[in-house]
């Protein structure tokens, strides 16, 4: 099996979350933690080189843990895969947006949340949205199911 631990950014301003382009799917800010980093400056870190801004972490959000079965996975001859995500609400707070220079994510765009259900997304999107509204005690929500216009 292989392993992801990654760290994502839910920004919400006015009924708005700022998603970036990955390939074909919209998706949070955030990446995949370095060894040795901690999650909160890998968020950080992450939000910047993906969006041209600076944020500050208002608070941890939570955990999310899945594993995605080998006829889910697009890449030949892969093997399952846990994605652990540690997702934290953050707020802009210097910079300017702009797309990854040389990276795989393209222009952040805040996008109103009563949109999200009709875009082709990342998993990522709606779990990190239901941690923020739910704000759960345990950092924990259900699995989100895929399908649709909902991805891995």
């Amino acid at each position: 099996m292989s392993f992801r631990l990654a760290a994502y950014a839910v920004c919400v301003e006015q009924e708005r979350v700022l998603l970036v382009r990955c390939a074909s799917a919209w998706t949070l800010p955030g990446g995949g933690i370095e060894h040795g980093e901690d999650p909160f400056e890998a968020v950080i870190r992450e939000f910047a080189e993906e969006t041209g801004c600076d944020v500050v972490v208002e608070r941890l959000l939570g955990v999310d843990s899945r594993v995605i079965p080998v006829a889910e996975r697009r890449v030949p001859g892969s093997v399952p895969h846990q994605n652990v995500g540690v997702f934290y609400q953050v707020r802009i707070v210097g910079g300017a947006l702009r797309p990854e220079p040389c990276g795989a994510t393209g222009k952040p765009v805040w996008t109103p949340i009563s949109d999200v259900p009709r875009l082709r997304r990342s998993s990522l999107v709606d779990v990190g949205l239901a941690l923020a509204h739910a704000l759960p005690p345990s950092g924990h929500v259900d699995p989100v199911r895929v399908g649709g216009l909902i991805e891995h």
